[in-house]
């Protein structure tokens, strides 16, 4: 079985990412599907693009396995999402790897503090939780994280 490839997302598949990152949202408990939720993630997909996301799909053969959205100016790992079936199999630690590449030196992200497997593997994979901050739109807390690369000492 291949890897999923990591590439740029395109404007046709945006409906699907938005399906993928709503079904990865529920499967954390954290959401509850609906037209409405899909609806709202679709118009953000395109809303968000426009604002300076760079949006990844994790394609395996056709089919959206997971969604990263870089803001690459601000450093930020905006969003990632694995879709349910492909939970479980490193995937998220293959878009943080393609993630370095694409912001070598320095990330930050936000993670919702009930989201806890989540926001562990960040920590196994060196982000250090700098704050905790609330997020006005959804009401959750959000831990603030930071990853640096680490320089050789001389």
């Amino acid at each position: 079985m291949s890897l999923p490839v990591i590439r740029l997302a395109r404007a046709d598949e945006y409906d699907e990412i938005a399906r993928v990152w709503m079904e990865s949202r529920v499967s954390t408990g954290l959401a509850e599907a609906s037209n409405f939720l899909l609806s709202n993630l679709r118009a953000r997909v395109r809303r968000e693009i426009e604002d300076g996301w760079t949006l990844y799909a994790a394609d395996d053969n056709g089919t959206i396995a997971a969604m990263l959205a870089l803001h690459l100016p601000k450093f930020y790992l905006d969003q990632l999402f694995v879709a349910p079936a492909y939970q479980g199999q490193s995937l998220g630690r293959q878009l943080l790897a393609f993630t370095r590449t694409q912001l070598p030196d320095e990330i930050e992200l936000r993670c919702v503090r009930e989201n806890e497997k989540a926001w562990r593997s960040y920590e196994r994979e060196g982000f250090v939780c700098e704050t905790e901050v609330v997020n006005p739109v959804t009401g959750f807390m959000m831990k603030c994280y930071r990853w640096k690369r680490q320089r050789p000492a001389g």
